[in-house]
């Protein structure tokens, strides 16, 4: 189990973008314009952070 973190915010607005992206963000944890959220380091967080990287702001 790695302790490795990453910190998403939502820096995009989600309007006009497709549905997958919206429920993407939503799997992130992600509520509204600016809402962080501090998620594992993970294949699969990677692999969904990658999918709507234009829409994030990625630290750590």
């Amino acid at each position: 189990m790695t302790d490795k973190k990453v910190k998403v915010t939502l820096v995009r607005s989600l309007i006009g973008t497709k549905e997958s992206h919206r429920a993407t963000v939503r799997g992130l944890g992600l509520r509204r314009m600016h809402s962080s959220s501090l998620l594992e380091d993970t294949p699969a967080v990677r692999g969904m952070i990658n999918k709507v990287s234009y829409l994030l702001k990625c630290e750590g």
